[in-house]
């Protein structure tokens, strides 16, 4: 009993928890963002494609391809693993933006979507893909 109470209670979460928990959330996560933000711009799933905003005013052409990046080319390198750290950039470049400038005078129930969105993936950055990776074999054939 004493045992289990000081696993529920710790606050350093054992290695191999910590590298299962950043690959189901890593998957998961990223799998949500695709098939709900991704998938409707391009009109998967819907009956008309979603207009893609252009807070910053950019070329339609460099916005779309951007935006389309983001959304469905930059996950697949997030859900594998590879190159997480750099995938997730761009990423959180549409989140942010979506955040910060397009839903920015929208209700909290609104803008709560590009903001869990932008934790989590900021979350992912800061402590990396974890063990789970395609990253992490690459550096681990390169540290030998």
């Amino acid at each position: 009993m004493r045992s289990l109470l000081y696993h529920i209670t710790a606050i350093y979460p054992a290695a191999e928890s910590f590298h299962l928990v950043m690959f189901f959330c890593r998957i998961i996560i990223t799998i949500e963002f695709v098939v709900v933000h991704g998938l409707k711009k391009i009109g998967i799933g819907v009956a008309n494609a979603e207009v893609i905003p252009n807070p910053l005013h950019w070329p339609v052409f460099v916005n779309d391809y951007f935006i389309l990046f983001a959304s469905l080319v930059a996950p697949v390198f997030i859900i594998i693993g590879l190159y997480t750290r750099l995938a997730i950039m761009p990423v959180l470049a549409v989140t942010l933006t979506g955040y910060f400038i397009v839903h920015w005078n929208d209700s909290l129930l609104i803008k709560d979507v590009p903001f869990i969105y932008s934790m989590i993936y900021l979350l992912i950055l800061v402590l990396g893909p974890g063990k789970y990776s395609a990253d992490y074999f690459i550096h681990k054939k390169q540290a030998v």
